[in-house]
């Protein structure tokens, strides 16, 4: 069994920055991509970033050039550093993994965080 758990969320000004740390543990064999969603109200859940296993990243259109994603592997960590952040960036943000685990059997799953609010006022 997989967690994970997301961290860094806040209240920030239009222009600031936060940034996201998501640490997964439990029977993990390794790690394939990991990436960040967010879901503001009345809006359905969106990607906002991802990373390969090789450090592929894709962004949405509407962060790219603010947002950076980054992991550390040693740690079972995934990052999002939010920068020039916006109202319309307020939403939760959710940890995603796709995690190869080692108990009871090697599988492949998805695993979602419980999420951490982002908050940017104007």
């Amino acid at each position: 069994q997989v967690q994970l758990v997301e961290s860094g969320g806040g209240l920030v000004q239009a222009g600031g920055s936060l940034r996201l740390s998501c640490a997964a543990s439990g029977n993990i064999f390794s790690i394939n991509a990991m990436g960040w969603y967010r879901q503001a109200p009345g809006k359905q859940r969106e990607l906002v970033a991802t990373i390969s296993n090789g450090d592929r990243i894709r962004y949405a259109d509407s962060v790219k050039g603010r947002f950076t994603i980054s992991r550390d592997n040693a740690k079972n960590t995934v990052y999002l550093e939010m920068n020039s952040l916006k109202p319309e960036d307020t939403a939760r943000y959710y940890c995603n993994m796709e995690v190869r685990v080692s108990s009871p059997r090697i599988a492949e799953y998805v695993y979602w965080g419980q999420g951490t609010q982002v908050t940017v006022s104007s």
